[in-house]
């Protein structure tokens, strides 16, 4: 199977992006635990995708940016996202309260310039939220796939980033990590499984860790 860049394989997952997978529904799942209540705060989504996530927010501002405009372009939410580089985002500085770059960070080969980026749009004492495939996941084998509109199983390009080398780049950015999740497969993801065909999988894959969240405060400047 070739590899593709996250530019390619996501212009080619845009039609089926909106189908709820294993790994988004715990990534999400996660998110919601780490995110404060956004009533009445500006909320940016770095890596928004299709903005999915954007749509049920009730912050007083979400906006959302993405790499690929195939992905914008099959937004239900126009007029509040830009296509954009999560490391050169359209923004300035200090501009949001809360900054979600969600499953986007190891599609890239470093770490340091996204957290970097993502310190700069927050406002001092404003959260970060990170989420990523998790480590455990890749060495056990899993990849970063997805089945395109012709019902194709496609890989996009992943880089490992223990979390441990992630709080490193986030405090070097001047991000305070406040809160761990780590998502497992568990009850609530058997259905995906079987909805796939591999109850077998399921059963192997029990306790299998695979999805990071991590939670940032940005100091004062």
């Amino acid at each position: 199977m070739t590899v593709l860049s996250p530019r390619e394989g996501y212009r080619l997952w845009a039609p089926t992006y909106e189908a709820e997978t294993a790994v988004t529904f715990l990534e999400d799942r996660l998110a919601c635990e780490l995110t404060p209540p956004l009533a009445g705060l500006r909320l940016l989504d770095a890596g928004c995708g299709t903005g999915r996530r954007l749509l049920s927010t009730d912050a007083a501002l979400a906006a959302g940016a993405d790499l690929a405009p195939e992905m914008l372009a099959a937004s239900a939410a126009p007029g509040r996202l830009a296509a954009a580089d999560v490391r050169a985002l359209p923004f300035p500085a200090a501009a949001f309260d809360v900054v979600w770059c969600r499953l986007v960070i190891g599609h890239l080969p470093d770490a340091a310039p996204v957290y970097r980026e993502l310190a700069r749009v927050c406002r001092p004492g404003g959260t970060v939220l990170v989420t990523d495939f998790h480590a455990q996941a890749v060495a056990a084998g899993h990849r970063r796939t997805f089945r395109d509109s012709a019902g194709i199983v496609r890989e996009v390009e992943h880089h490992v980033h223990p979390a441990d080398a992630q709080v490193e780049a986030a405090s070097a950015a001047g991000l305070r990590l406040v809160g761990t999740r780590e998502g497992e497969v568990s009850p609530p993801l058997r259905r995906f499984y079987e909805r796939a065909g591999r109850l077998a999988a399921y059963e192997e894959q029990r306790g299998l860790r695979i999805v990071l969240a991590l939670s940032f405060r940005r100091g004062a400047d």
